[in-house]
């Protein structure tokens, strides 16, 4: 099935090969330090479990695509959305709130009690769509006052809106151009460019390689991949079904039906959310009626 040399970062598999593992971890931190401002440059970084519990049993929860923490104990949750969603803004917003509530201590050595002191927290979104947040495609969002002045600056969320990046390969002038440029087309490379000559490129072009993997990830990969593929079509369906009723009810219908699809045929639900574009907790509750 798989035709391409290199693998689709936008694929469950692929993004996870990319950026989860903890031999090439490396790749991250490069990354990770070219989207965040300087001030915010990451040294080393410990993986942490992508499943994060409510404080209380019945409350939700959330799965992240990957979840670290630096070695000064501030945490990254990075996430890949590949198709836009209402509350997406919200569902980051409320992503945050889990790393922001585990540091939570019971109590100090002087017994006086915790005095809630945070560490930073910082939520990447790499978003296979358009947001229109603004003309720009990068956005690194703060708490600010009426003055326009950074009032908290230990919560960051950076959007990458990836599709809005328009640079042809000539018009790439520096390591951050790159990396947005090989997310958008790796899959579609049939050779490593010549101007990739940083050992960190070498490396995502060395692991990402379809002929590299083992046979079992080759398998994993594939299916993953058909799941991408099929999510697409059934994405351009509903989008023009969507334009000829003029109407956003097409596309919500649309992706709960390829849920439902997806939940019947064993899928699990975190890879349902994943490919039709709903939340983990929209997806669970429709698991519930089925």
């Amino acid at each position: 099935m798989a035709t391409s040399k290199y693998i689709n970062p936008f694929t469950d598999f692929g993004f996870k090969k990319l950026f989860g593992e903890e031999d090439n971890k490396d790749i991250l931190i490069d990354f990770l330090n070219t989207v965040l401002p300087e001030e915010d440059k990451v040294f080393d970084l410990t993986y942490k479990s992508t499943e994060k519990l409510s404080a209380h049993q019945t409350d939700r929860k959330a799965i992240f695509d990957l979840y670290c923490e630096n070695e000064k104990g501030e945490k990254f949750i990075v996430e890949l959305q590949r198709a836009h969603q209402t509350f997406f803004k919200d569902r980051t917003i409320y992503y945050s709130t889990f790393p922001i509530q585990e540091q939570a201590t019971k109590g100090q050595p002087d017994g006086k009690g915790w005095k809630y002191e945070l560490k930073a927290v910082y939520v990447i979104s790499l978003m296979d769509f358009k947001f229109d947040l603004s003309e720009d495609f990068h956005h690194v969002v703060e708490l600010k006052n009426q003055r326009n002045e950074v009032f908290y600056d230990k919560l960051k969320f950076i959007y990458l809106e990836l599709p809005k990046f328009k640079k042809s390969e000539s018009e790439l002038s520096n390591h951050f151009d790159k990396w947005i440029y090989i997310l958008n087309r790796l899959e579609s490379f049939t050779e490593a460019p010549a101007f990739y000559q940083e050992y960190i490129f070498k490396k995502v072009f060395s692991i990402t390689e379809f002929t590299a993997l083992d046979k079992a990830d080759q398998l994993r990969y594939e299916e993953d991949l058909k799941i991408f593929r099929d999510y697409l079509n059934t994405l351009d369906t509903a989008t023009e079904k969507g334009r000829k009723q003029g109407k956003e009810e097409g596309k919500k219908e649309q992706a709960i039906e390829n849920a439902k699809s997806m939940l019947q045929d064993g899928l699990e639900i975190e890879k349902v959310a994943l490919y039709s574009g709903l939340s983990v907790e929209e997806v669970r509750d429709i698991a519930d009626t089925i």
